[in-house]
C-alpha cells in the first residue's frame, strides 16, 4: 500500500532563498523542455532528453538529476494531457477547450512540486534534519517536523522519490511510503456496525460517534453564525410590524363603500353624499 506522508521542512531564511532558486530554475527548465517537447513531437524521455539534456544544466546550472527529472516531469506531464484529451475531460476534438488544451505547450508554475531521489535528497532522522541538492550547492542541516507517528512511518517505510513544494509561503517535502498490507483476520472474535453519516461521520454500534475536532468547531461556527442572523431577521421583521400598525392607527376601520341608492345621479339636479369625510362636518349639496 502506498502513502504520501507530507513533512514541513523548517529552513532558515538562506535556506529558503536556496530553495526557491531551485524550485524556480527547475520549473522554467521543465516549461522550455515542455516548449521544445511541443516543436519537435519529442514527448518521450529518452527522445526529449537528446534535445534538451545539456541545454537545461548549462542554462539552468542543474545537475544531472535534477535536469533528468525536469525533462521525465515534462513527459509526464504531456502523457496526463493527452489521457485527458482521449478521455473527453476536454470535451470533443474541435471544441474550443479541447483546442485550447491542444494548441499550446504546456507550461510549469514557478512554485510547482519538483522531485528528488535518494541521490539528491537524504535523512538524518536522528537528527530531524535533512540534506538536499539545490542550485547553489548541497545544503545541510535543513531542519523538518511533524507528527511523530508520520515521521515514525517515514523512517520505517520511505520508498521512491520525494516532492519539493511550497504552499503558502511554507516548505514541504511530500514522501512516498510503500507500506505492506496486513494479512486478513480470517478468525474474528466480534464484529462492529458503522453507520456513515452527514451529522457524524461514523457512529458504531458501540454507540461511538466520529467526527473529528476540526469538524465540530466548523459545525460551532455556523451555528453561531446562523443563531446571530436569525436574531436579526427577526428583530427586522418586528421593526417592519411596528412601522406598519403606527401607520395604520390613523386609517379608516375599512374600506368606505357608497350604497348605489345614495351614489348621484345624473338626470337630477343634485348630488348627496353617503358619508362624511373624517373630520369635516357635512354640508348639503
Amino acid at each position: 500500500m502506498k502513502l504520501v506522508v507530507r513533512v514541513r521542512l523548517l529552513p532558515t531564511p538562506v535556506q529558503a532563498a536556496a530553495l526557491e532558486a531551485t524550485l524556480h530554475a527547475c520549473n522554467e527548465a521543465a516549461t522550455w523542455a515542455a516548449d521544445v517537447a511541443f516543436t519537435t513531437k519529442a514527448m518521450k524521455p529518452l527522445a526529449l532528453r537528446k534535445h534538451t539534456y545539456q541545454r537545461i544544466k548549462t542554462r539552468w546550472g542543474l545537475g544531472a538529476q535534477a535536469a533528468q527529472h525536469a525533462i521525465k516531469k515534462t513527459c509526464d506531464a504531456y502523457t496526463t494531457l493527452r489521457a485527458n484529451l482521449r478521455n473527453g475531460n476536454y470535451g470533443k476534438p474541435g471544441s474550443k477547450l479541447y483546442d485550447k488544451a491542444a494548441g499550446k505547450p504546456i507550461t510549469f508554475r514557478a512554485d510547482a512540486a519538483q522531485p528528488y531521489d535518494d541521490r539528491m535528497l537524504s535523512w538524518q532522522h536522528h537528527a530531524r534534519t535533512v540534506s538536499i541538492w539545490t542550485v547553489s550547492g548541497r545544503m545541510k542541516h535543513v531542519a523538518f517536523t511533524g507528527e511523530a507517528g508520520q515521521l515514525a512511518v517515514v523512517a520505517a517505510h520511505r520508498q521512491g522519490e520525494s516532492d519539493l513544494i511550497c504552499q503558502g509561503g511554507q516548505w514541504f517535502l511530500l514522501v512516498t511510503c510503500e507500506i505492506a498490507e496486513a494479512e486478513p483476520n480470517t478468525h474474528p472474535v466480534g464484529f462492529v456496525g458503522v453507520d456513515l453519516g452527514i451529522v457524524n461521520i461514523a457512529t458504531t454500534s458501540t454507540g461511538k460517534r466520529h467526527s473529528g475536532r476540526r469538524l465540530n468547531r466548523r459545525r460551532e461556527a455556523d451555528r453561531t453564525l446562523r443563531s446571530k442572523l436569525q436574531k436579526k431577521e427577526e428583530g427586522h421583521q418586528v421593526r417592519e410590524t411596528t412601522g406598519e400598525e403606527a401607520r395604520g392607527q390613523g386609517s379608516p376601520a375599512g374600506p368606505r363603500h357608497q350604497p348605489q341608492d345614495q351614489q348621484a345621479h345624473r338626470g337630477g339636479g343634485s348630488t348627496h353624499r353617503s358619508r362624511n369625510r373624517p373630520g369635516r362636518p357635512g354640508r348639503d349639496s
